[in-house]
């Protein structure tokens, strides 16, 4: 029997999107080392340094040929990454040998990278949060006037539409939007900091020019595609931007979890479900297994942002590398974890399944339970003694639901009501003031306000991202 064994993380394997496991691949963080080592190269060419062109244009064209081979034969000698990559890379150009990596420590390389990959994922999640809002914006505007039961500990309660709920699932992912966008926006650039955050390594290459080690920065990060450079920094950046970014994902897992949780109860109820398999179309048993991915998953993503608490927290002086092995771990796990949450979640609004005769046969069935006061207002008002009234409407309650507990057969109390001529309610009586539509308060106008002023100017803002048409497998 062999002794070689392979494992596969299951977020990559099983549920994040390929566009996400190609941000936080191996490829693409040593590539990213490669262009930051490139941009640090040419910035300190252009300032003066005694680097040819021919070296940047050498760097240039090995920035995607990686030999990782020789790059785990070097951490082996070396015992350090960033130092067994520049070795690679140096033996992939060797006439930019003796200026790669100039001036710079590792966190330049790894921290830089970092933030670049966590931009990066938060652009993929942002667009995929906007098109599951923009998804069920139209399952909420379908619905706004479908009228169904409200629940309170779930326990049926006064009635709500479809779209009012749907619009409650909204407006979390719309809180997680703006989350999102705003860590996006405020993301920052590491820079050239050295050793003690002080630059002084960099200032000594510039024969004390302080200002071209500003520049040199400058144009880096410019590069790299970031405006804000840190001004005050340790060797590493302050690990509290881990906080924040995990826990705007995170926000997004709570807002998922809630809305699965609900999707299920209602799943339960055969009111809604999430779109059907194949292998579930003709059976009466719909099991929600995507839905409950999501709380799975999501019940993982939220308990990641406790992790960088500590990380940010236990950080001593100007650095330390206890967090080294735990952010390399827990970023990708989190971006993925988030990724892969939105990938179901996209796919359920995308073709949320209704059943509106279901909805409207519960609604039928418990609103005479509901309507109690309304009943005993509209017979004071035909002249009938109000707490008679009510009396006789809670008898016939309390004796319907007796005997639903005790025998399992559940009487109509519409057709009891009506056949109490003491109350004096005919048939189309109890049609009227019995329609589901009296009950819904502003639900449908509040669901198009909503939608006409939270969501639509949002969508408009971002009309050019694109539509994605997600199928999940498995």
């Amino acid at each position: 029997m062999s002794e070689e064994f392979h494992f596969e993380a299951p977020l990559a394997a099983r549920y994040a999107s390929k566009e996400m496991i190609r941000i936080f691949s191996g490829e693409m963080r040593y590539t990213t080392w490669r262009k930051l080592w490139v941009a640090l190269a040419r910035a300190q060419k252009n300032l003066g340094l005694p680097i040819q062109p021919e070296q940047v244009m050498a760097m240039e064209k090995k920035i995607h040929d990686i030999d990782l081979q020789r790059a785990e034969y070097y951490e082996r000698q070396l015992g350090h990454d960033v130092m067994a990559h520049v070795h690679t890379f140096a033996d992939a150009c060797p006439e930019a040998k003796n200026i790669i990596h100039m001036g710079a420590t590792s966190c330049f390389i790894t921290d830089n990278a970092d933030l670049i990959l966590m931009r990066d994922g938060l652009k993929l999640i942002k667009d995929k949060l906007l098109d599951t809002i923009r998804k069920l914006s139209v399952q909420a505007e379908q619905h706004a006037d479908l009228p169904c039961l409200g629940y309170a500990h779930f326990q049926t309660t006064q009635p709500t539409t479809v779209g009012k709920r749907i619009c409650l699932w909204l407006h979390d992912l719309l809180l997680d939007f703006q989350e999102v966008s705003s860590k996006l926006e405020s993301l920052p650039f590491l820079g050239a900091k050295g050793i003690c955050g002080s630059q002084a390594t960099f200032l000594q290459l510039f024969n004390y020019d302080a200002d071209k080690v500003k520049r040199m920065e400058k144009m880096i990060a410019e590069e790299m595609g970031f405006s804000k450079i840190l001004t005050i920094t340790g060797q590493s950046y302050t690990r509290k931007y881990d906080v924040g970014v995990i826990h705007a994902l995170a926000s997004l897992g709570i807002s998922s979890h809630k809305f699965a949780t609900d999707l299920r109860l209602l799943a339960n109820k055969k009111e809604i479900e999430e779109p059907a398999s194949a292998r579930q179309a003709t059976l009466y048993r719909k099991t929600p297994n995507r839905a409950e991915r999501i709380c799975g998953i999501a019940r993982y993503l939220c308990s990641l942002q406790e992790n960088p608490m500590y990380t940010a927290s236990l950080q001593w002086m100007e650095r330390t590398l206890d967090d080294s092995s735990n952010r390399r771990i827990v970023i990708p796990a989190a971006f993925l974890a988030a990724d892969a949450i939105l990938n179901l979640y996209h796919f359920i609004a995308a073709d949320l399944v209704v059943y509106p005769k279901i909805i409207e046969a519960h609604v039928r069935e418990e609103l005479p339970f509901l309507a109690a006061e309304v009943l005993s207002q509209a017979a004071t008002q035909r002249g009938h003694d109000k707490q008679a009234t009510i009396d006789s409407l809670n008898r016939h309650i309390q004796e319907v639901v007796k005997n639903w507990q005790e025998t399992g057969n559940k009487e109509d109390l519409r057709a009891r009501i009506e056949q109490d001529k003491s109350l004096g309610f005919s048939h189309v009586d109890l049609e009227e003031l019995l329609a589901p539509a009296k009950f819904i308060g502003r639900a449908p106008e509040q669901v198009r306000d909503f939608l006409h002023y939270e969501v639509t100017p949002i969508l408009k803002r971002y009309e050019q991202v694109q539509s994605y048409r997600l199928n999940i497998e498995i």
